[in-house]
């Protein structure tokens, strides 16, 4: 019975020490330190107020805040910013089985993701801001949030995905190959 569910405690197991170690990290040191934090907030400010400039509206970033004419704006604030997010994505995917050669790709790809995941986060809720004020509280409470966690559950299944098709695939077969007669002549 052990072995029937050991790959699932395995995945838990190391799934409760990864995130044990990014709570180390982030909570005892990244965070009170802010600098990364600080960095990604203002950055996906910046993103976002081009995008809307893009999308041909007037919006401006001053350092953590997208701001429009008519609006009181965004704030990234820590939390917000999708780094917390970022670290629980590679922890899932860290402690799912699978290729390193495979993570070396996956990982980057996935953070991109979530950033762009984020920055079109905050787009659309200026755009609830200028055109619907009343659903601003609720969709930033639950709607875009579970969205932000819809994309991240959809990229761990794609990284459970892209294993199971590299298992079942036999050119990445880690178990050794079946042994061969020689052929008989007659």
């Amino acid at each position: 019975m052990w072995s029937r569910y050991q790959s699932v405690l395995q995945f838990l197991l190391k799934g409760l020490a990864i995130y044990g170690v990014w709570y180390v990290v982030y909570d005892l040191y990244l965070l009170p330190d802010g600098r990364l934090d600080e960095w990604l907030s203002v950055n996906v400010a910046y993103v976002t107020a081009s995008i809307i400039n893009t999308l041909g509206f007037d919006a401006f970033a001053e350092y953590r805040t997208v701001l429009m004419a008519g609006i009181p704006g965004v704030r990234i604030i820590n939390g917000c910013n999708g780094l917390t997010t970022i670290g629980l994505f590679i922890g899932f995917v860290v402690a799912f089985p699978g290729s390193w050669r495979h993570r070396l790709w996956f990982i980057p790809v996935g953070i991109f993701a979530i950033y762009a995941a984020n920055v079109f986060r905050v787009v659309t809720m200026l755009g609830f801001q200028m055109y619907w004020p009343a659903a601003f509280d609720p969709m930033h409470s639950f709607g875009m949030t579970t969205f932000f966690y819809v994309i991240v559950f959809g990229l761990w299944m794609a990284w459970v995905h892209l294993n199971d098709d590299a298992r079942s695939h036999p050119d990445n077969d880690a178990s050794p190959a079946p042994a061969q007669t020689p052929a008989l002549s007659s």
